[in-house]
């Protein structure tokens, strides 16, 4: 396994984490798979999972060697009755923390990170609704060692990296979110580009979220190129861009943990990406890859955004659909006026894409 060092702090962080959004199984499955991890070397683990069961499996498999693991905690993912929600109500987010605490045998968590924080008035709450001060004070108590964030939204993002506190954060990082080609590496594109440049040189570290584009990536018939790319061209696009310490890719079983575990011995060949750079933007025709080139919309519909939760719901993601119920403008507000559509050069017809989006979600509520 290979590690790198966090600038703030210098810890020791595999390039490979673990993701526990798709984790299932017994509890004694999901501790093998997390105890195989561990010898195998990763010990990065994020602990937002879509359902509570992982936690009492990661409660088993950390016990005894609290020291060698890293673990990223989300404030304000919490699990009534058994299941993931979203909240910004401070006294929910407390009683989580402290009841993750208990569980784990702990006292501190290496990351404390705001769950999901992906538009201007989300901020504002958090920033003014006491969650904020109260994550500040447990890195004074030592509760929580590094500051940090999870977004998908690069201008949320570097408000909060210019608070000048944040050592890490969760970002969403593939060749899907990031592509670039030509006369289209615009808007969008150009922001997440240079955020991670300036989280380099600010010595913060990212980990990577979604790197297969919630498994698009790896099957041609869901691929916005419309070509497969492997995991190891996946993760080594991740672990070249600026600042980033670590991919967590969810997995479901223990044979999606050996198909990641393969990077590790995969020949350089085996990871390398420079395919992509074959891909035209007439690959994606008719396909949205988030890249906002659409903005602004007239209503302040996020489109991009909107587009990919809904993608990553169909591929079965199940905090997608939370995190879409939580956009302050939802598709259902399309007023139909033509105007993402005369911009996109995909040629997407948003339109119907925007009734499709909303009709589902609808029916899922």
């Amino acid at each position: 396994m290979e590690y790198r060092f966090l600038p703030h702090g210098g810890d020791k962080i595999s390039v490979i984490g673990l993701g526990s959004g798709s984790i299932t199984g017994t509890e004694q499955e999901m501790v093998d798979i997390i105890n195989t991890a561990i010898e195998k070397g990763i010990n990065y683990f994020d602990m937002a999972p879509s359902v509570q069961a992982p936690f009492f499996a990661y409660a088993k498999a950390f016990a005894g060697r609290r020291e060698k693991i890293i673990t990223q905690m989300h404030f304000g993912a919490v699990y009534k009755d058994g299941k993931y929600g979203w909240t910004r109500e401070l006294d929910e987010i407390k009683n989580q923390f402290d009841w993750e605490l208990k569980l784990l045998h702990t006292d501190y968590t290496d990351m404390g990170f705001i769950h999901c924080v992906d538009d201007e008035e989300d901020l504002a709450e958090v920033m003014d609704g006491g969650i904020w001060d109260y994550m500040k004070n447990l890195k004074e108590e030592g509760k929580i060692r590094h500051l940090g964030f999870s977004s998908h939204n690069p201008r949320t993002a570097r408000r909060l990296i210019d608070t000048g506190l944040v050592d890490m954060f969760m970002f969403s990082i593939n060749p899907s979110y990031d592509y670039q080609k030509g006369d289209y590496a615009i808007g969008e594109v150009a922001e997440r580009a240079a955020l991670y440049r300036d989280c380099e040189s600010r010595g913060i570290g990212i980990s990577v979220m979604k790197p297969f584009a919630g498994g698009q990536l790896l099957n041609d018939k869901t691929s916005v190129f419309k070509k497969v790319l492997s995991h190891a061209q996946c993760f080594q696009y991740a672990l070249d861009r600026p600042a980033v310490m670590t991919v967590l890719p969810g997995v479901r079983n223990m044979e999606d943990l050996h198909a990641v575990l393969q990077f590790i011995s995969a020949a350089p060949e085996e990871k390398d990406y420079a395919v992509i750079g074959e891909f035209t933007h007439q690959d994606v025709d008719g396909v949205c890859v988030y890249c906002n080139h659409c903005q602004p919309c007239p209503i302040g519909l996020n489109v991009g955004l909107i587009n990919k939760y809904y993608d990553l719901a169909l591929a079965g993601d199940e905090m997608a659909k939370e995190h879409y119920r939580k956009l302050p403008i939802q598709a259902d507000a399309c007023i139909c006026c033509g105007h993402c559509e005369s911009r996109c050069p995909f040629h997407v017809k948003q339109e119907e894409r925007m009734e499709r989006i909303a009709d589902y979600f609808g029916k899922i509520e």
